[in-house]
């Protein structure tokens, strides 16, 4: 079955590329350090914020933590699987390697968004988690708050990932896109805070315009119980959109792709 072959080819790559990181793995410690750097200033300033009684429009200190290790994952996320492969499709372009990836008989994406991972990001991973389960304790969550918040999640990170698969798509056009992906990265800082905290008309970009509200306060008030209907489906249809316009864009970009052999 194709679904299996895709199985099989995922599991390929992931070994493959975990045998070769690993040959380094000094980097695993700095990059963990690095995290607790990080989510140390995280912390130090949302504690900011609370120190003197204050407190975000009906989010408290532990509900507030639930939105930064939401985004604490996001951003192993991002660091394991979409970085190591996402900023690479402008190196194929440069190189003209990308001719050897469409001629391969799997889906291109497929093989562009999953071609390797950096297990560097994982520091960040198991520390959104540690938090997520500080949080819960305090706030006294149940496994049905845990369940009703995977749904949300898994949305906020198919919608990151189709943002950052369309940015690398556009360096067919324009090769040196770094600087857009940091851009990318440093709107997705605004999320470490839950959307209340920002002034009316940064809520509505924010929700609207680049939907950062949808990568971690929708799937916070999820976790916590909060969660609207209307929200859970604009995050469904939403992430599916963007699936679907990621893959049709792709196609659209490849057609002014011009081969290195050609």
């Amino acid at each position: 079955m194709p679904i299996a072959r895709y199985f099989r080819t995922l599991k390929l790559f992931w070994a493959t590329a975990i045998a070769a990181e690993l040959e380094y793995r000094l980097n695993f410690v700095i990059a963990a350090l690095s995290s607790i750097g990080s989510l140390a200033g995280s912390i130090f300033s949302l504690f900011l914020f609370y120190r003197t009684g204050y407190s975000f429009q009906n989010w408290s200190w532990e509900e507030a933590m639930v939105v930064l290790a939401i985004f604490t994952l996001l951003q192993g996320f991002a660091q394991t699987f979409l970085a190591p492969n996402l900023n690479r499709i402008v190196d194929h372009v440069q190189q003209g390697t990308l001719d050897f990836v469409l001629l391969k008989p799997i889906s291109s994406q497929f093989w562009l968004s999953t071609r390797t991972l950096a297990p560097w990001g994982l520091p960040d991973l198991i520390f959104g988690f540690i938090i997520l389960g500080y949080a819960g304790v305090r706030l006294n969550l149940t496994l049905g708050n845990y369940v009703a918040g995977i749904l949300p999640l898994a949305c906020g990170l198919t919608i990151l990932y189709s943002l950052w698969f369309m940015l690398g798509a556009t360096s067919i056009w324009f090769v040196k896109i770094y600087n857009v992906t940091e851009v990318l990265r440093g709107m997705l800082e605004a999320g470490r805070f839950p959307m209340v905290a920002y002034p009316a008309a940064f809520r509505f970009f924010f929700t609207f315009i680049i939907p950062i509200a949808f990568l971690t306060t929708i799937p916070a008030q999820a976790f916590l119980g909060r969660g609207e209907g209307l929200w859970l489906v604009g995050a469904i249809g939403l992430a599916i959109a963007l699936l679907i316009i990621s893959k049709l864009f792709w196609q659209f970009a490849l057609r002014f792709y011009t081969s290195a052999s050609s």
